[in-house]
Parts: C-alpha cells; structure tokens; sequence
C-alpha cells in the first residue's frame, strides 16, 4: 500500500481537493486498497475547519465528495507514516522540509512534478480560480496514478516471475 499525505498552506482548498481527487481515481480504478490518502496543512491557522465552499462545490461539481474532511496540521511523524509527501508549491515544500528536519528519504515532491509541465497550483484562496485549480490538482494526480500503477503493475509482474 502507498501511503500518500497531500500537503498545502491551510488544508481548506488545494491539498484536500488533491486528497478527494486522488481516492477518487483510485476507486475509479478499482486500487483504493492500494492507496492511503490524506491531506495536511503546513500551518495550524484552519485546524478543524471543513473543506472551504467553493473547493467543495468544485469537487461536487465533479462527483467528487468531501464530507467530513477538517483541516489538520502536517506533523514532523507525518514523515515517517507516509511515503509520499506532495505540496502544492514551493513554499509548501520549503515547509513540509521544514517541519519534517528535512527529506532525507526523499519523499517530498510538487504534485506537477508528475505532469508534463511542472510549476506550481495556483492557491485559489488568492486567485479565486477554482476551476484552473482543478484542472491542476486533476492532471497531477493523474500523473501520480499513471505512475503509482505501473510501479504496482511492474511489482506484481516481478512477483509472478519468481512463482
């Protein structure tokens, strides 16, 4: 099982439209034993608050639900409980580096880091632009599936081979 913590300023927008977007293809694709998915904050400022409307009316928009979700703060165990550590920009990654003492497995990454064109997701909580962080927090996690896949699919051949 990958176990993977999507991480942002808050918790309210971008990493949990991430952490919803990503257990949404893994069930789409019949992996959701396959996948642990959560999201956290790089700070404490929204502990406890729901997913913010507008990130959530997008998310439902796209059959994606989010209920129950409350904002909490990335801790440095985080580090040691999960695989994948992926931020939505670069302050986030300076922060998770931060609160983790650093990365020395390796584990922290950008979530455009898995497309084509990596850069960062805009924070809509400033840009207003729910949508293009949508379509950024989609193609991101569809980058790290397609990836995530044919590493299990490449496991599992291996696993045959020696049978």
């Amino acid at each position: 099982m990958t176990k993977i913590l999507f991480i942002c300023f808050g918790n309210i927008c971008r990493s949990p439209m991430a952490e919803f977007v990503m257990k949404d293809l893994a069930e789409k694709a019949g992996r959701q034993a396959d996948f642990y998915v959560e999201s956290a904050a790089t700070s404490p400022c929204n502990t406890g608050s729901p997913v913010y409307p507008p990130a959530r009316d997008t998310l439902t928009r796209h059959g994606v639900d989010c209920a129950g979700k409350k904002a909490r703060p990335m801790e440095r165990a985080d580090y040691g409980k999960f695989d994948l550590l992926i931020g939505m920009d670069a302050e986030n990654i300076r922060e998770a580096r931060r609160i983790c003492g650093g990365d020395p497995d390796h584990k922290i990454y950008s979530l455009l880091d898995f497309t084509d064109s990596p850069g960062e997701v805009a924070d809509p909580w400033y840009t207003g632009d729910f949508d293009a962080t949508w379509r950024d927090v989609s193609r991101g996690c569809r980058g790290l599936m397609d990836g995530l896949e044919k590493e299990i699919n490449s496991e599992k051949k291996g696993r045959e081979r020696r049978v």
